[in-house]
């Protein structure tokens, strides 16, 4: 009888477990998590089962769809499909912390995190702010990882108006192989190229005055992502170019010639995808979360992190005048350079391409008397930068790091990356880190967008990935519009090195492209307004230092405004059309405005000053700036917090002023 006890027990059970455990996996399948942010004004839900899947809302508009992620991983893994979740943490963080070199003192960072602990070794932490939401993946899988592909999907619920720069000039004709300098095409999601890639950031404009812009930080040892359009015909998919098996030089450049089936190997933790959101244009002007995002400093001492501005060689094709020399890639010229700086208080001077022998950083032409230049640099108070491409650096990386620093070179401005492959991507992270070994400091050019290196390694003082103002000197570009696009975009993702400061400026009738002598398109304020609103802690003097000279009250403009501020304020703005914002440093403020080529009236409020009065010295179009581009009006009046000033911004034109407390 007991036995026919427990054997009926044990039937009863396996019946029990028959009915209920596709019931369980049912469930398991069909789990979903919600995650708000701090405010309750964004919505994250994540359903997870058959296929992992992303939404979310914002002020209860639902901004993505549902939206597939996941890892494809060699042997037919994919960490996304048939989601089990071990295990959920949640967390509400509220901190902040010192920011380096950056356009504020303080960053605040308050977000609501949901930790997913899956089966197989993976997780996913998905990050919801006031403004933004992010996720990554990571593994704890044991022996090599291989990464065959990602899914990362951003499905919009509308075929929305979209900023879109595509991938251009592609480097001995291969795809991934690019510059990562574009102007914006602004169409409809569905009508992206087929035949093409975007690189981030990309904007989307999702109605009622709010944008959403999709973004990736954190980027370490992993490729960068593209996008294209997605199979819905309303959303973005991530594109990733494949891990190089064989590379050759091409010119000044390093290109993969061939490409595994696979984008990475051996990574564990991943970049960060995210969209950025706003209410108004104006809030894109002023947000942190690439910052926030990042890493923390690995630098221990950042006391030797010297930012500021550079008087730069190349643009203006070192046309100084009025000398007893030669002028050229000379060590009279770079002289002449130190004397310029030292007197308009300018920490650096670069050395661009050509001060070195053909194929070998370590040795100069004869022209150039390097150790003569670093020596009249230290007595002037000047730092001297170089130039270098990246591939024969790499070659020599150890020694010329080692040799220059020894002489007294401050740092190096690397050129010619064009790849955001697995290994271009770890190379600029070993570069870096050598290079804060050696206390030099790092401008890249030629380089993939930054996620975050700044902050992680705060000797970074540049970067490029954006369309600046050398293309003037060969290009007829609508470049007053793209000049009001990337403050809203590009400038999200960190430091832009878009090398302003020219002194010959035209009107759109009167502009040319002369590569040797060359002009910017719009006002002269509207150069001097760059100053106040890019963001980069080597801020270039691009012109040449007779017409600097000639143009002393620009000039002396120009070398007032910091690099790094305390505070930023956005004033108003709408991406494409005009953009102004404030910033403080000290008890000093500057602001600055810009507009396309449509002339226009702002008022500019004064509420973020301080309490008390102050002396503003202001620069604006002068009444002639339509015909005479270089036409400007300084003039310096008393004010308080209370005033609003009403400007008036010419075609092409900018506004700009410093705020001294008296």
């Amino acid at each position: 009888d007991i036995l026919k006890y427990y054997q009926m027990k044990k039937y009863i059970l396996l019946f029990l477990l028959a009915g209920v455990f596709p019931l369980l996996l049912h469930a398991q399948k069909s789990v979903s998590y919600r995650l708000d942010s701090p405010d309750g004004s964004v919505e994250l839900m994540v359903q997870g089962g058959e296929k992992l899947q992303w939404s979310v809302k914002f002020q209860g508009q639902q901004l993505l769809a549902p939206s597939p992620l996941a890892l494809h991983l060699s042997g037919g893994v994919v960490l996304g499909d048939g989601v089990r979740v071990r295990s959920t943490d949640r967390k509400e963080v509220r901190t902040s912390f010192q920011a380096l070199h950056y356009k504020k003192a303080v960053v605040e960072d308050h977000y609501n995190q949901l930790t997913l602990n899956c089966r197989g070794d993976f997780g996913i932490i998905f990050r919801v702010y006031d403004d933004a939401v992010a996720y990554r993946f990571f593994t704890n899988m044991g022996g090599e990882v291989v990464i065959e592909g990602e899914e990362a999907n951003f499905n919009f619920t509308s075929d929305h108006p979209a900023f879109v720069p595509y991938m251009r000039d592609y480097r001995d004709g291969r795809i991934f192989n690019c510059s990562f300098e574009s102007l914006y095409t602004r169409q409809r999601i569905s009508g992206f190229h087929a035949d093409s890639l975007a690189f981030l950031p990309v904007l989307v404009d999702v109605g009622d005055g709010k944008k959403a812009v999709i973004m990736e930080a954190d980027l370490e040892d992993y490729p960068g992502m593209f996008l294209k359009l997605n199979e819905t015909g309303m959303g973005y998919q991530g594109v990733y170019a494949p891990y190089p098996l064989e590379e050759k030089e091409v010119g000044i450049n390093y290109i993969p010639v061939e490409r595994a089936d696979y984008i990475a190997v051996g990574t564990r933790n991943f970049p960060w995808r995210a969209v950025i959101i706003s209410k108004q244009d104006k809030e894109l002007l002023n947000n942190d979360l690439v910052q926030k995002l990042a890493s923390p400093c690995r630098i221990g001492d950042t006391s030797w992190i010297r930012p500021g501005q550079v008087a730069w060689d190349w643009w203006s094709g070192i046309n100084i005048s009025h000398v007893d020399f030669r002028a050229g890639i000379n060590t009279e010229t770079y002289n002449y350079y130190i004397d310029f700086a030292s007197a308009n208080g300018i920490p650096y001077i670069i050395l661009d391409a050509g001060w070195s022998s053909s194929g070998d950083l370590l040795h100069t032409i004869p022209q150039v008397d390097l150790p003569a230049i670093v020596a009249h640099g230290k007595q002037q108070g000047v730092g001297v930068i170089l130039w270098a491409g990246w591939h024969q650096l790499v070659m020599q990386l150890e020694e010329v790091f080692s040799f220059y620093s020894h002489m007294g070179i401050k740092g190096f401005k690397i050129d010619f990356i064009d790849r955001d492959d697995q290994l271009a991507v770890a190379s600029i992270y070993e570069i870096t880190k050598k290079a804060a070994d050696y206390h030099l400091l790092v401008d890249y050019h030629g380089v993939y967008k930054p996620t975050g290196l700044q902050r992680t390694y705060p000797n970074v003082v540049g970067t490029e990935g954006v369309r600046g103002m050398e293309n003037v000197k060969w290009a007829r570009e609508d470049v007053p519009r793209y000049d009001v696009t990337i403050p809203y975009i590009r400038m999200l993702a960190g430091p832009m090195d878009y090398t302003p400061g020219a002194m010959r400026n035209a009107t759109r009738r009167n502009f040319a492209p002369i590569n040797s002598n060359p002009m910017s398109q719009g006002t002269r304020c509207h150069q001097l307004a760059m100053y106040v609103i890019y963001e980069v802690p080597l801020q270039m003097l691009s012109d040449n230092p007779t017409i600097y000279m000639e143009e002393q009250e620009s000039t002396d403009f120009i070398t007032s405004v910091p690099v790094c501020f305390d505070e930023t304020v956005p004033l108003d703005g709408k991406v494409g059309e005009f953009v102004a914002l404030a910033r403080r440093k000290g008890e000093t403020w500057f602001a600055g405005a810009m507009t396309n080529w449509d002339a226009r009236e702002l008022a500019i409020d004064l509420s973020f000053l301080g309490p008390g009065e102050y002396r503003a010295v202001i620069f604006r179009d002068g009444i002639n700036a339509d015909r005479q581009a270089s036409d400007y009006v300084r003039e310096v009046r008393t004010v308080r917090n209370t005033d609003t000033l009403e400007i008036k911004l010419f075609p092409g034109g900018g506004w700009s002023a410093r705020f001294e407390k008296l």
